[in-house]
């Protein structure tokens, strides 16, 4: 089992150029170098500009970099492809998806642009009809990776309020993580507003891990920090799923069906979680690893 942490995806306005310079020096895992909300629209065309500028210079490292263009039904959506498709993006995140038919419009876009066939495509799940239909827009185009929840638009929509608990998201929370499980894609909670709140940041991002969220989705990097924490599985629950893998190990050697680790039954499916919470793990160290030799190499290369 192979996979790619995301725990935090922090958004970078297109339109900062200090901010997408800044991006190549976090602890984070992912980035979205955003060309929708964060920039205003006499801003798109240079956010453009200076984002195929920073992915052509690149440095970015360990991390995923992912760029939100505008919707494809604005003015500026098919440009923002054709402009970026071939310039190294590991996806493209497209917002306001309400259905299945947007996503081929999508893939559509980036294959006439020139996008390598292996660039992924995220998609945000942010309006009352996308998450309506979002069973089926996740199972729509192999090249969907990501649905990335836009908590924010939701509840303009929704006309809902953000409150302790998150009451007012958790059937549209639930329906997305059902949806990505179904067809083996990651699913990213939506952002957190407030950067005074470390209490509720926490809180949030531990809500999230618990309701089988990937990740959370930042924007600050202040926030980093908890959400690394926050989805990776704890030391205990390494050690765990290490004795519950060798111990189902022996069992079937000896030709059993089931066994007991630390005084639990274990069964098959719990092999199976036990083997993604390794892997998640050793993806993590791995992704550290990287991030170190990112760093030995820019202290190398200061005079």
């Amino acid at each position: 089992m192979t996979m790619r942490p995301r725990r935090s995806v922090l958004y970078m306005p297109g339109s900062n150029a200090r901010a997408l310079d800044k991006a190549r020096s976090l602890d984070v895992d992912a980035l979205i170098l955003d060309l929708e909300d964060s920039v205003a629209p006499e801003a798109k065309g240079l956010g453009r500009e200076q984002i195929a500028a920073a992915l052509t210079e690149g440095g970015y490292g360990h991390r995923e970099v992912v760029v939100r263009v505008n919707a494809l039904s604005t003015p500026w959506g098919h440009d923002d492809v054709r402009a970026l498709a071939k310039l190294g993006a590991d996806a493209f995140l497209f917002p306001k998806i309400d259905s299945p038919a947007q996503v081929i419009e999508a893939v559509t876009a980036l294959d006439a642009a020139g996008a390598p066939s292996g660039t992924g495509v995220w998609i945000m799940a942010e309006t009352p009809l996308g998450i309506l239909n979002i069973a089926a827009i996740a199972a729509c185009s192999p090249r969907l990776r990501c649905i990335v929840l836009g908590t924010s638009d939701l509840a303009k929509d929704l006309r809902a309020r953000h409150s302790p608990g998150r009451i007012a998201f958790v059937t549209s929370l639930g329906l997305c993580v059902l949806a990505a499980r179904a067809r083996g894609l990651d699913a990213l909670d939506g952002v957190h507003l407030d950067l005074d709140d470390e209490a509720g940041l926490a809180a949030v991002c531990e809500q999230g891990r618990d309701m089988g969220f990937d990740g959370k989705t930042l924007i600050h990097p202040r926030q980093i920090a908890a959400a690394n924490r926050a989805f990776a599985p704890s030391a205990a629950e390494i050690g765990e799923a290490r004795a519950i893998i060798h111990g189902w190990t022996q069992a079937a050697a000896e030709g059993k069906g089931v066994c007991r680790v630390n005084g639990k039954l274990v069964e098959h499916l719990h092999v199976i979680e036990a083997t993604r919470i390794v892997a998640l793990a050793e993806a993590i160290a791995a992704r550290d690893a990287l991030a170190a030799n990112d760093a030995q190499g820019a202290d190398e290369t200061v005079p």
